[in-house]
């Protein structure tokens, strides 16, 4: 029923926007997109089984005119898809260093020794009987030997070397009632035995000697003390916090993960520091499925503690550029990301797959990418990928009907979570919360805070249970999850809007269209909603204003300029009637007005947001790369860099010319790794690889860049996250 419903709403959406003319069919496909056929478009076939449909979330249309794409195999390889973060001085954050070397822990020191101890253990006597031979070899320097005679007896001296031979003690007859003779002799003995003896002070002021042995407690003492002058250790270069600066309240650092989401590299650091979660900051979150690297920040951080972590085996991440800071990092502290996107196997959606036919439609494509960039959509990750989509719960909660969203939660679904399964079945046959809570395992977040709730809440004869008790158990659902439903559906009108928007208008600007008012002063920049619970206290209206027929006429602005707001009460609508209209449409078929959103629970209260109705990336270029096999890498990762620097002694913590942004030019190391076509089985096929660099915004999607360069539909990524 509810996949139904969904289809019913697109299929009108689909009639309103059939029925208006583009304005441009020379730069604006006039087409709604469907779904391609498998065997035109990718390598992976098209089907219920990658969950929710393009059409089913708004996006539908694309600025490329040209009705050739292609087709490619992303993120095969965690290498294949590479994010580096790009900071508030725009600057792309890289792993420059594997953090601070200081040597061998005291772990690793008492593990040697042990080794050591029962390698001397094992060794055949005549072996222990040579390295005896070894000790008892140790003789002073002439230098030493005269220095000691101006404060000790040659008796004394003579019985104090005997000690390597018999492992005893001894003590001088010899007393020393000045202080400061005192210390300069007990630095004189270190010296001249290189530390392989211990000095103690008598009552008497002789000195008891022995040779020295490592106590377990007084290197716990070390180690306390290390860690306590870890803020503030300068070297004997005058390095401060080994290049960390001044201790300040917070550390900043770099981290380089692999395979690991954001979120999970966060938890695990506080774990192994044993510090709380919320101790840690970052600008924004990154997928798991690829390689990454961002800033972290950590109150009150020890940078000889933090750089630790590094010692960790099979943590699958790095952590380098030790910084103190003022302030620590916030949620919005980035001006977008750098992708690197390797796409292997690549083949044109039809026709002929020649190279060189292949080299041109991509291209092709690339020019109108360059030119003309993207429509700006909510990407596929936004939605979820299972058949209920996130913005059907958001619908339902801006509905108020608290009883739909948690069956939507609960109920069975044609594609879920494995893990999910037998408790859906559970609940369907018995709706009891109980016996489908025992089924589920902790991680399932939301599902885990509605059966907790339903638990301790009653039931009617049919198993039911009253509106305030499932609004109760939504209300568990932690806050950042369950605003993401209503924040999804927002996502939802707006790809809706998009559509209609390119449809009725194309590339040009219109008249009514809405833009940042610069004028004013103060004026915020857009910030992705995807990091971001709207606070309704501190909301601050960003300023925009509609376009007039003198700006247009001036060419004041263009179609990179227009911004569309996301429903809420708080913002405003374009001025233009058919594309308000579109807002008012689009929301009565959900019984919803999108002027009047705001709702007696002040958490599901929109006040809504804007975003740029056209992205364009900077810094763009391809390249074609010919390979065989598809496990090959074919792009190095920050970490395989740093490790040929290491390998040709270039130590790029202390060049102050090398880092990663000139690596090719000053170390001679190329990012993408050349490929031997004439290594393996001459039967095997050359494939063609499209690796694509490019920055964008912090409120674009790379996979929504990735579908207008390659003119595909991209549903069957919305499980790569």
């Amino acid at each position: 029923m509810i996949r139904a419903l969904r289809h019913k709403i697109i299929n009108l959406m689909t009639q309103q926007l059939k029925r208006t003319t583009p304005a441009h069919e020379d730069e604006i496909s006039s087409t709604i997109v469907k779904k391609f056929k498998p065997e035109t478009t990718s390598v992976l076939p098209q089907s219920t089984s990658f969950g929710i449909s393009e059409e089913e979330v708004g996006i539908l249309k694309f600025i490329n005119n040209s009705t050739v794409g292609f087709s490619g195999l992303l993120k095969t390889l965690h290498c294949d898809f590479q994010v580096f973060e790009i900071n508030l001085n725009d600057n792309v954050i890289h792993l420059i260093d594997e953090g601070i070397d200081v040597g061998k822990t005291n772990r690793e020191k008492k593990i040697e020794a042990a080794k050591e101890k029962q390698n001397q253990e094992e060794k055949p006597t005549t072996q222990v009987e040579e390295s005896n031979q070894e000790l008892k070899k140790f003789e002073l320097s002439s230098e030493n030997k005269e220095e000691l005679l101006k404060y000790i007896t040659s008796d004394e001296l003579n019985e104090i070397e005997e000690l390597f031979n018999n492992g005893n003690n001894m003590e001088t007859k010899t007393s020393f009632d000045v202080k400061e003779t005192r210390g300069k002799l007990h630095q004189l003995f270190r010296e001249s035995f290189q530390n392989k003896l211990e000095t103690v002070t008598t009552p008497t002021n002789t000195f008891k000697i022995a040779i020295a042995k490592n106590k377990g407690g007084g290197q716990r003492r070390g180690n306390n003390q290390s860690n306590q002058e870890s803020m503030h250790h300068v070297d004997e270069n005058g390095v401060i916090n080994y290049g960390a600066g001044p201790f300040k309240p917070f550390l900043h650092f770099t981290v380089f993960k692999q395979n690991r989401d954001t979120m999970d590299v966060s938890n695990n650091i506080a774990k192994m520091l044993k510090i709380q979660p919320k101790n840690i900051n970052y600008s924004g979150t990154k997928d798991r499925r690829g390689v990454t690297c961002q800033r972290f920040s950590i109150n009150k951080g020890k940078v000889l503690r933090v750089n630790a972590l590094n010692k960790l085996k099979n943590s699958n991440f790095k952590l380098g550029e030790f910084k103190y800071e003022d302030q620590p990092l916030k949620l919005g502290d980035l001006n977008g990301n750098e992708f690197l996107i390797t796409l292997k196997d690549v083949k044109i959606a039809s026709g002929d797959n020649s190279t060189n036919n292949i080299r041109e439609v991509v291209d092709q494509c690339f020019k109108s990418f360059n030119e003309k960039g993207f429509i700006n959509y909510f990407g596929m990750q936004r939605f979820g990928s299972f058949s209920v989509a996130t913005h059907e719960l958001g619908k339902a909660i801006l509905q108020e009907n608290w009883e739909k969203a948690v069956e939507l939660l609960l109920s069975e679904q044609e594609i879920c979570s494995p893990g999910t399964i037998e408790m859906r079945k559970i609940w369907k046959e018995t709706k009891n919360p109980k016996d489908a809570l025992s089924k589920l395992q902790r991680h399932f977040v939301a599902e885990n805070s509605i059966l907790k709730v339903l638990s301790n809440e009653p039931q009617d004869e049919n198993k039911n249970f009253k509106s305030h008790s499932y609004l109760k158990a939504l209300l568990a659902i932690p806050k950042n999850l369950r605003m993401m439903y209503v924040h999804s559906y927002q996502s939802y009108v707006w790809n809706l809007v998009a559509s209609k928007r390119i449809e009725l208008f194309g590339y040009e600007i219109q008249e009514g269209d809405l833009v940042l008012n610069n004028e004013e002063e103060g004026t915020k920049s857009l910030k992705d909603d995807d990091e971001f619970e709207e606070d309704i206290a501190n909301f601050e209206p960003i300023p925009v204003k509609a376009v007039t027929k003198e700006d247009i006429a001036e060419g004041k602005y263009s179609i990179f300029d227009v911004i569309l707001p996301s429903p809420g009460y708080k913002i405003t609508y374009p001025e233009n009637e058919k594309l308000q209209n579109v807002y008012i449409d689009t929301m009565s078929l959900d019984n919803l007005d999108p002027f009047k959103l705001i709702r007696k629970n002040k958490e599901f209260s929109l006040t809504g947001a804007y975003r740029n109705l056209i992205s364009k990336p900077k810094d763009i270029s391809y390249k074609i790369i010919e390979y065989k096999n598809d496990q090959t890498p074919l792009v190095r990762t920050d970490l395989e860099i740093l490790d040929i620097l290491k390998s040709k002694g270039i130590n790029s913590t202390t060049d102050s010319e090398l880092n990663l942004k000139n690596f090719e030019k000053e170390a001679k190391i190329s990012r993408f790794i050349e490929q031997d076509l004439n290594n393996g089985n001459d039967d095997e096929e050359i494939k063609l690889a499209v690796i694509l660099q490019m920055k964008l915004g912090v409120s674009s999607y790379a996979t929504m860049a990735l579908r207008e360069f390659m003119r595909l539909d991209t549903s069957r990524y919305a499980h790569m996250k």
